[in-house]
């Protein structure tokens, strides 16, 4: 194995002209020469979990819009147009191309580092957005406890400070978060079983079509985004490839066993409490679940999904955190960003850098409205998508000769067939957004082209020191 970069290799090619097609890997210099322990099966299924559900916490709104028998259809269905599509897209480009970056690295690939930089830009942001609703979630959840996180200073400092305590959490390390996350997946989750245990002994089938028939008026937008929010980022973990032990068998299986987790995960509760607690459609706002706990058990478990909300926030936070932390490693990589997105810690083997970033842009985004935070981090993400989707086909079509590892079982047609389905899918998502939405992606994705070709002159003047650094196996 030689270890290559821009002062053993030619430049790097233009943003219009895609890089040669080989079997080249983005390493860094830490990976290789410290021996860190890394991401093992186990650890790897719940960060994968945390970065796209952490419980049924948020399904909620999905009652709310179109009543039970909708949800849950939806949550039974929507897996798989969107999940395992995009699961089996993961595995396969993440098991061939095994780098810190992930889809930038597929982009950059396929349609040359131009769009390798767009789709950095989209999904950074997306993802970084998508963070700063958590810390806003937890304290949601504790002020039904602690009411002075209500409003007004009290708040802020309350996000504030809890956003600075959770990345210090994800500088410490990847395989300490990815441990971090088991716990909270169990501790989280736990309520959520007893509590379909509780209450499906008294199921009445009839209650799933009933509630939905009260005249309630049903907000399709709401539907779909909720059930888009709660399973989307599934290929948010391959940006952490690198990290991941034996990633060619390792991906597959633990891709596989989170999308089962996941699915359970929403539909068991949802099943339960919508066919065992008679309440009015409206009342199924985000944070009902709680309230469900009470009626079908007692206060105590009312409490503890209470705290397995705050703590399945903190998962999902520091999952996510991790992920825009080695995304923006890899970029560094790709020779997308300067050499210094790509340091890492001395102590933690963690890219601080990344993760530094990530945080600022996390705690300036916090004190958005929710909805406009969601409605964002959607957009940007169905754009990243649709080019995530076509790099995965122009790779298939144009370089079948790359090693996969994983290869998903399906030809051209059926392939493109796979991933039409969920394109318009995303598609209607960015349709049904607002004005304020399309000014933000509309600016986002100005402010992204700008930045590369921002990086072009800087590499060209010398203004940093960017290295390309790739691995060629002989």
């Amino acid at each position: 194995m030689t270890i290559l970069s821009e002062e053993t290799q030619p430049p790097p090619p233009s943003a219009t002209s895609p890089p040669p097609l080989q079997q080249e890997l983005p390493i860094t210099t830490a990976t290789t020469s410290a021996a860190k322990k890394k991401l093992t099966l186990i650890p790897l299924i719940f960060l994968i979990y945390f970065e796209v559900a952490g419980g049924p916490y948020g399904e909620e709104p999905a009652v709310q819009a179109a009543g039970p028998l909708f949800a849950i259809l939806g949550f039974l269905i929507f897996p798989f147009i969107w999940s395992i599509p995009e699961a089996l897209i993961t595995a396969e480009l993440s098991t061939a191309f095994p780098g810190n970056g992930g889809f930038v690295i597929w982009a950059d690939r396929a349609f040359g580092p131009f769009f390798g930089s767009l789709m950095g830009t989209w999904k950074f942001l997306s993802t970084v957005i998508n963070i700063a609703a958590f810390p806003a979630l937890c304290i949601d959840y504790l002020k039904r406890i602690f009411p002075i996180f209500a409003s007004g200073l009290p708040r802020q400092l309350a996000l504030l400070i809890s956003t600075v305590l959770l990345a210090f959490v994800n500088f410490t390390g990847l395989n300490i978060v990815g441990y971090f996350a088991v716990a909270l997946g169990v501790i989280s989750l736990a309520p959520f079983i007893i509590m379909s245990a509780i209450a499906i002994p008294q199921v009445q089938s009839h209650r799933w079509i009933s509630l939905g028939q009260k005249g309630v008026k049903k907000d399709w937008n709401l539907f779909f985004n909720t059930l888009f929010w709660n399973l989307n980022f599934w290929d948010n973990v391959s940006t952490m490839a690198g990290e991941v032990e034996n990633p060619k068998k390792t991906f597959p299986l633990a891709l596989f066993c989170a999308v089962i987790l996941t699915c359970l995960g929403y539909l068991i509760p949802l099943v339960a409490v919508t066919g065992a607690v008679v309440v009015d459609q409206s009342k199924w706002e985000a944070g009902f679940m709680a309230d469900a706990a009470k009626t079908i058990s007692g206060s105590w478990l009312k409490f503890w999904i209470e705290i397995g909300a705050v703590l399945s926030g903190i998962g999902l936070f520091e999952a996510q955190l991790s992920s825009s932390g080695y995304q923006l490693l890899g970029m560094a990589d790709l020779g997308l960003l300067p050499k210094f997105f790509a340091l890492r810690s001395k102590w933690f083997n963690t890219p601080w850098v990344g993760i530094l970033m990530s945080t600022l842009i996390v705690i300036g985004v916090s004190y958005m409205s929710y909805t406009d935070i969601i409605a964002s981090a959607n957009f940007l993400y169905s754009l990243g998508m649709l080019l995530e989707f076509s790099s995965f086909l122009w790779l298939r079509w144009k370089s079948p000769q790359i090693k996969r590892p994983y290869k998903v079982p399906l030809r051209m047609p059926a392939l493109i067939i796979m991933c039409l389905v969920p394109s318009c899918f995303l598609v209607y998502i960015m349709a049904i957004a607002t004005k304020t939405v399309y000014l933000v992606s509309g600016l986002t994705t100005l402010g992204g082209i700008c930045w590369f070709f921002l990086m072009k002159v800087c590499k060209s003047k010398g203004l940093f020191h960017f290295k390309r650094v790739m691995n060629e196996e002989i």
